[in-house]
Protein backbone atom coordinates (compact mmCIF):
# COMPACT_ATOMS: atom_id res chain seq x y z
CA UNK A 1 0.00 0.00 0.00
CA UNK A 2 2.85 2.39 0.85
CA UNK A 3 4.59 1.66 -2.46
CA UNK A 4 1.33 2.24 -4.33
CA UNK A 5 0.82 5.60 -2.62
CA UNK A 6 4.44 6.61 -3.36
CA UNK A 7 4.07 6.00 -7.10
CA UNK A 8 0.67 7.68 -7.09
CA UNK A 9 2.34 10.73 -5.51
CA UNK A 10 5.07 10.75 -8.15
CA UNK A 11 2.52 10.61 -10.96
CA UNK A 12 0.43 13.36 -9.41
CA UNK A 13 3.38 15.68 -8.88
CA UNK A 14 5.00 15.09 -12.26
CA UNK A 15 4.92 18.51 -13.89
CA UNK A 16 6.47 20.57 -16.67
CA UNK A 17 9.42 21.14 -14.31
CA UNK A 18 10.87 17.82 -15.56
CA UNK A 19 10.73 19.25 -19.08
CA UNK A 20 13.57 21.33 -20.55
CA UNK A 21 12.73 24.21 -22.82
CA UNK A 22 14.78 24.41 -26.01
CA UNK A 23 15.53 28.12 -26.19
CA UNK A 24 16.16 28.92 -29.85
CA UNK A 25 16.48 32.62 -29.13
CA UNK A 26 19.30 32.08 -26.63
CA UNK A 27 21.14 29.66 -28.93
CA UNK A 28 20.81 32.05 -31.87
CA UNK A 29 22.37 34.83 -29.79
CA UNK A 30 25.31 32.56 -28.94
CA UNK A 31 25.82 31.79 -32.62
CA UNK A 32 25.55 35.48 -33.54
CA UNK A 33 28.29 36.36 -31.06
CA UNK A 34 30.60 33.74 -32.54
CA UNK A 35 29.71 34.69 -36.10
CA UNK A 36 30.30 38.38 -35.36
CA UNK A 37 33.93 37.64 -34.50
CA UNK A 38 34.26 35.38 -37.54
CA UNK A 39 33.07 38.25 -39.73
CA UNK A 40 35.67 40.58 -38.21
CA UNK A 41 38.37 38.02 -38.96
CA UNK A 42 37.02 37.57 -42.48
CA UNK A 43 37.04 41.33 -43.09
CA UNK A 44 40.63 41.63 -41.83
CA UNK A 45 41.62 38.84 -44.20
CA UNK A 46 39.68 39.87 -47.33
CA UNK A 47 38.83 43.56 -46.96
CA UNK A 48 35.10 42.90 -47.38
CA UNK A 49 32.16 41.47 -45.43
CA UNK A 50 29.58 38.83 -46.44
CA UNK A 51 26.58 40.20 -48.32
CA UNK A 52 23.08 38.70 -48.14
CA UNK A 53 20.21 39.90 -50.34
CA UNK A 54 16.49 39.21 -50.10
CA UNK A 55 13.65 39.70 -52.57
CA UNK A 56 10.26 40.41 -51.03
CA UNK A 57 7.21 40.36 -53.31
CA UNK A 58 4.02 41.94 -52.00
CA UNK A 59 2.93 42.97 -48.51
CA UNK A 60 2.43 39.67 -46.68
CA UNK A 61 2.78 40.68 -42.98
CA UNK A 62 4.48 37.44 -41.93
CA UNK A 63 6.95 37.65 -44.82
CA UNK A 64 7.71 41.29 -44.07
CA UNK A 65 8.38 40.51 -40.42
CA UNK A 66 10.56 37.54 -41.32
CA UNK A 67 12.66 39.47 -43.83
CA UNK A 68 12.98 42.33 -41.33
CA UNK A 69 14.42 39.89 -38.78
CA UNK A 70 16.92 38.67 -41.36
CA UNK A 71 18.05 42.22 -42.16
CA UNK A 72 18.37 43.00 -38.45
CA UNK A 73 20.41 39.84 -37.84
CA UNK A 74 22.72 40.76 -40.73
CA UNK A 75 23.41 44.10 -39.09
CA UNK A 76 24.08 42.44 -35.73
CA UNK A 77 26.77 40.12 -37.09
CA UNK A 78 28.33 42.65 -39.46
CA UNK A 79 26.96 41.44 -42.81
CA UNK A 80 25.93 43.77 -45.59
CA UNK A 81 22.31 43.25 -46.57
CA UNK A 82 20.14 44.31 -49.50
CA UNK A 83 16.36 44.17 -49.48
CA UNK A 84 14.57 44.35 -52.83
CA UNK A 85 10.86 45.11 -52.38
CA UNK A 86 8.62 44.36 -55.35
CA UNK A 87 4.94 44.97 -55.94
CA UNK A 88 2.41 42.14 -55.60
CA UNK A 89 1.46 42.36 -59.28
CA UNK A 90 5.01 42.18 -60.65
CA UNK A 91 5.27 39.84 -63.62
CA UNK A 92 7.09 36.55 -63.38
CA UNK A 93 9.58 37.66 -66.03
CA UNK A 94 10.35 40.87 -64.13
CA UNK A 95 11.04 38.85 -60.98
CA UNK A 96 13.29 36.49 -62.94
CA UNK A 97 15.20 39.53 -64.23
CA UNK A 98 15.92 40.62 -60.65
CA UNK A 99 17.10 37.09 -59.85
CA UNK A 100 19.46 37.06 -62.85
CA UNK A 101 20.93 40.38 -61.71
CA UNK A 102 21.66 38.98 -58.25
CA UNK A 103 23.12 35.82 -59.78
CA UNK A 104 25.55 37.96 -61.79
CA UNK A 105 26.41 40.44 -59.04
CA UNK A 106 29.85 39.43 -57.65
CA UNK A 107 29.26 41.42 -54.46
CA UNK A 108 26.27 39.25 -53.46
CA UNK A 109 27.34 36.07 -51.65
CA UNK A 110 23.84 34.67 -51.28
CA UNK A 111 20.22 35.63 -51.65
CA UNK A 112 16.71 34.41 -51.04
CA UNK A 113 13.32 34.97 -52.62
CA UNK A 114 10.90 35.11 -49.71
CA UNK A 115 8.01 32.65 -49.90
CA UNK A 116 5.09 32.48 -50.40
CA UNK A 117 4.92 34.18 -53.78
CA UNK A 118 1.76 35.51 -55.49
CA UNK A 119 -0.27 32.82 -57.24
CA UNK A 120 0.59 34.05 -60.74
CA UNK A 121 4.29 33.30 -60.16
CA UNK A 122 5.66 29.76 -60.48
CA UNK A 123 7.62 28.91 -57.31
CA UNK A 124 9.49 26.10 -59.04
CA UNK A 125 10.60 28.29 -61.94
CA UNK A 126 11.85 30.88 -59.45
CA UNK A 127 13.78 28.30 -57.42
CA UNK A 128 15.42 26.89 -60.54
CA UNK A 129 16.42 30.39 -61.68
CA UNK A 130 18.52 30.99 -58.55
CA UNK A 131 22.22 30.17 -58.95
CA UNK A 132 22.68 27.12 -56.70
CA UNK A 133 26.02 28.59 -55.56
CA UNK A 134 24.09 31.52 -54.05
CA UNK A 135 21.08 29.48 -52.92
CA UNK A 136 21.57 30.04 -49.19
CA UNK A 137 17.99 28.90 -48.47
CA UNK A 138 19.05 25.45 -49.70
CA UNK A 139 16.01 24.94 -51.95
CA UNK A 140 17.67 24.43 -55.34
CA UNK A 141 17.63 20.80 -56.61
CA UNK A 142 21.44 20.79 -56.75
CA UNK A 143 21.72 21.58 -53.04
CA UNK A 144 18.79 19.31 -52.20
CA UNK A 145 20.30 16.42 -54.14
CA UNK A 146 23.73 16.90 -52.61
CA UNK A 147 22.14 16.94 -49.17
CA UNK A 148 20.39 13.63 -49.90
CA UNK A 149 23.72 12.09 -50.88
CA UNK A 150 25.58 13.49 -47.88
CA UNK A 151 27.70 15.84 -50.00
CA UNK A 152 28.71 19.40 -49.02
CA UNK A 153 25.88 21.83 -49.75
CA UNK A 154 23.77 24.63 -48.35
CA UNK A 155 21.29 22.90 -46.08
CA UNK A 156 17.68 24.17 -46.04
CA UNK A 157 17.72 26.90 -43.40
CA UNK A 158 15.04 25.58 -41.02
CA UNK A 159 16.21 21.94 -40.89
CA UNK A 160 19.77 23.26 -40.53
CA UNK A 161 18.66 25.36 -37.57
CA UNK A 162 16.91 22.38 -35.96
CA UNK A 163 20.06 20.23 -36.20
CA UNK A 164 21.99 23.03 -34.49
CA UNK A 165 19.47 23.02 -31.63
CA UNK A 166 19.70 19.25 -31.23
CA UNK A 167 23.47 19.52 -31.13
CA UNK A 168 23.55 22.40 -28.64
CA UNK A 169 21.23 20.56 -26.25
CA UNK A 170 23.13 17.27 -26.65
CA UNK A 171 19.97 15.45 -27.69
CA UNK A 172 20.85 11.92 -28.78
CA UNK A 173 19.48 11.00 -32.20
CA UNK A 174 21.40 7.84 -33.13
CA UNK A 175 19.09 4.84 -33.10
CA UNK A 176 16.10 6.94 -32.07
CA UNK A 177 12.73 6.85 -33.80
CA UNK A 178 12.04 10.26 -35.33
CA UNK A 179 8.56 11.02 -36.66
CA UNK A 180 8.30 14.04 -38.94
CA UNK A 181 4.77 15.37 -39.41
CA UNK A 182 4.56 17.25 -42.71
CA UNK A 183 6.29 16.59 -46.04
CA UNK A 184 7.05 20.03 -47.51
CA UNK A 185 10.26 20.54 -49.46
CA UNK A 186 11.12 23.37 -47.09
CA UNK A 187 11.03 21.47 -43.78
CA UNK A 188 9.47 18.01 -43.59
CA UNK A 189 11.18 16.16 -46.43
CA UNK A 190 14.69 17.60 -45.91
CA UNK A 191 14.38 17.08 -42.15
CA UNK A 192 13.61 13.41 -42.68
CA UNK A 193 16.70 13.08 -44.88
CA UNK A 194 19.01 14.87 -42.44
CA UNK A 195 17.86 12.80 -39.46
CA UNK A 196 18.49 9.54 -41.30
CA UNK A 197 21.95 10.48 -42.63
CA UNK A 198 25.13 9.26 -40.99
CA UNK A 199 26.02 12.35 -38.93
CA UNK A 200 26.24 13.76 -35.42
CA UNK A 201 22.56 14.72 -35.41
CA UNK A 202 21.44 11.80 -37.57
CA UNK A 203 21.60 8.01 -37.61
CA UNK A 204 17.94 7.93 -36.64
CA UNK A 205 15.15 5.71 -37.89
CA UNK A 206 12.76 8.14 -39.54
CA UNK A 207 9.06 7.97 -40.34
CA UNK A 208 7.75 10.75 -42.59
CA UNK A 209 4.02 11.33 -42.06
CA UNK A 210 1.51 13.77 -43.52
CA UNK A 211 -2.20 14.56 -43.81
CA UNK A 212 -2.91 11.35 -45.76
CA UNK A 213 -1.11 9.05 -43.30
CA UNK A 214 -3.36 6.41 -41.75
CA UNK A 215 -3.14 5.92 -37.97
CA UNK A 216 -1.04 9.08 -37.77
CA UNK A 217 -1.67 9.60 -34.04
CA UNK A 218 -0.56 6.05 -33.28
CA UNK A 219 2.65 6.49 -35.30
CA UNK A 220 3.49 9.81 -33.62
CA UNK A 221 2.93 8.25 -30.20
CA UNK A 222 5.80 5.84 -30.90
CA UNK A 223 8.32 8.62 -31.58
CA UNK A 224 11.35 9.40 -29.46
CA UNK A 225 11.59 12.70 -31.34
CA UNK A 226 8.64 14.47 -32.96
CA UNK A 227 9.16 17.18 -35.58
CA UNK A 228 5.83 18.94 -36.18
CA UNK A 229 5.70 20.90 -39.45
CA UNK A 230 2.17 20.43 -40.77
CA UNK A 231 0.89 24.01 -40.44
CA UNK A 232 -2.17 23.26 -38.28
CA UNK A 233 -2.47 25.02 -34.89
CA UNK A 234 -2.28 22.60 -31.95
CA UNK A 235 -2.33 19.54 -34.21
CA UNK A 236 -0.02 17.50 -31.96
CA UNK A 237 -1.97 16.81 -28.77
CA UNK A 238 -1.00 15.33 -25.42
CA UNK A 239 -2.29 11.84 -26.23
CA UNK A 240 -0.08 11.70 -29.34
CA UNK A 241 3.20 12.16 -27.45
CA UNK A 242 4.84 9.46 -25.40
CA UNK A 243 6.38 10.21 -22.02
CA UNK A 244 9.87 11.68 -22.34
CA UNK A 245 9.73 12.42 -26.07
CA UNK A 246 11.60 15.36 -27.61
CA UNK A 247 9.19 17.71 -29.38
CA UNK A 248 10.34 20.13 -32.09
CA UNK A 249 7.55 22.51 -33.11
CA UNK A 250 8.17 24.17 -36.48
CA UNK A 251 4.68 25.61 -36.89
CA UNK A 252 4.01 29.35 -36.79
CA UNK A 253 0.27 30.00 -36.88
CA UNK A 254 -1.59 33.18 -35.98
CA UNK A 255 -4.85 32.59 -34.12
CA UNK A 256 -7.44 35.00 -32.77
CA UNK A 257 -7.10 35.96 -29.12
CA UNK A 258 -9.20 38.87 -27.87
CA UNK A 259 -7.26 38.94 -24.58
CA UNK A 260 -4.19 40.27 -26.40
CA UNK A 261 -3.58 43.82 -27.55
CA UNK A 262 -3.32 42.77 -31.21
CA UNK A 263 -6.35 40.48 -30.97
CA UNK A 264 -4.24 37.50 -32.01
CA UNK A 265 -1.19 35.47 -30.99
CA UNK A 266 1.30 33.04 -32.47
CA UNK A 267 1.00 29.34 -31.74
CA UNK A 268 2.73 26.27 -33.07
CA UNK A 269 1.57 22.94 -34.47
CA UNK A 270 1.84 21.49 -30.94
CA UNK A 271 -0.55 21.99 -28.01
CA UNK A 272 2.34 23.36 -25.98
CA UNK A 273 0.60 23.78 -22.61
CA UNK A 274 -0.48 20.14 -22.42
CA UNK A 275 2.33 18.46 -24.34
CA UNK A 276 5.16 20.05 -22.36
CA UNK A 277 4.25 17.95 -19.31
CA UNK A 278 4.99 14.75 -21.24
CA UNK A 279 8.13 15.84 -23.09
CA UNK A 280 11.76 15.82 -22.01
CA UNK A 281 12.62 18.70 -24.36
CA UNK A 282 10.29 21.00 -26.28
CA UNK A 283 10.59 24.14 -28.42
CA UNK A 284 8.25 27.07 -27.72
CA UNK A 285 6.49 29.19 -30.34
CA UNK A 286 7.67 31.86 -30.75
CA UNK A 287 11.30 31.67 -29.65
CA UNK A 288 12.12 28.10 -30.63
CA UNK A 289 12.85 27.09 -34.21
CA UNK A 290 12.14 30.51 -35.76
CA UNK A 291 15.33 32.31 -34.66
CA UNK A 292 17.38 29.29 -35.72
CA UNK A 293 16.06 29.45 -39.30
CA UNK A 294 17.66 32.89 -39.60
CA UNK A 295 20.90 31.47 -38.17
CA UNK A 296 20.90 28.71 -40.76
CA UNK A 297 20.57 31.35 -43.46
CA UNK A 298 23.42 33.48 -42.09
CA UNK A 299 25.74 30.51 -41.64
CA UNK A 300 25.07 29.42 -45.23
CA UNK A 301 25.87 32.95 -46.42
CA UNK A 302 29.12 32.97 -44.48
CA UNK A 303 30.04 29.62 -46.05
CA UNK A 304 29.31 31.10 -49.47
CA UNK A 305 31.51 34.12 -48.79
CA UNK A 306 34.32 31.77 -47.74
CA UNK A 307 33.79 29.52 -50.76
CA UNK A 308 33.49 26.58 -48.37
CA UNK A 309 31.03 24.67 -50.54
CA UNK A 310 31.51 25.92 -54.11
CA UNK A 311 34.54 27.66 -55.61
Amino acid sequence: MVIFLFYTYLAATKSPRSMKLIDGKAVSEEIKNTLKQDVIDYKNRTGRVPHLAAILVGDNPASKAYVSNKVKSCQQVGFNSTLIKLEEDISEEQLLTHIRELNENPDIDGFIVQLPLPKHIDDVKVTLAIDYKKDVDGFHPVNFGRMAQGLPCYLPATPFGITLLLERYNIETAGKHVVVVGRSNIVGTPMSILMSRKSKTGDATVTLTHSRTKNLAQIVSQADIVVAAIGIPGFITEDMVKEGAVVIDVGINRVEDESTEKGSRLVGDVDFVKVRGRSSFITPVPGGVGPMTVMGLLLNTFKSANKEIYN
